[in-house]
């Protein structure tokens, strides 16, 4: 069975990803292994500035960004350490803000 994750990538994201709406990395190349962090850094590994839009500058989620394994909310479940099994799919959503 595949380590491969699949990541769904927004709009304002895809110049980091030559245009592509959806990536797919494997997280267990990274030190991270198969968890969100490991996804992320597979992610930059692969499309280099990708991870600076997505945390802060203290590594952390930016607030105006967020993230689902499947239909859960990382921010209600472990963070960055949130397993990633292989088939995961995973979308990163801007917040949008409105009156």
């Amino acid at each position: 069975m595949s380590n491969d994750v699949s990541v769904r990538i927004p709009t304002i994201l895809r110049t980091y990803t030559g245009g592509e709406s959806e990536v797919t990395v494997d997280p267990t190349t990274t030190e991270a292994g198969a968890t969100l962090a490991g996804v992320l850094e597979a992610l930059e590994a692969n499309h280099a500035g990708i991870r600076a839009r997505v945390l802060d500058d203290n590594g952390a989620l930016r607030r105006f960004v967020n993230i689902y394994i499947g239909e859960e909310d990382v921010r209600f479940t472990d963070g960055l350490a949130t397993p990633t099994p292989g088939g995961s799919q995973i979308s990163v959503i801007p917040a949008v803000a409105g009156g």
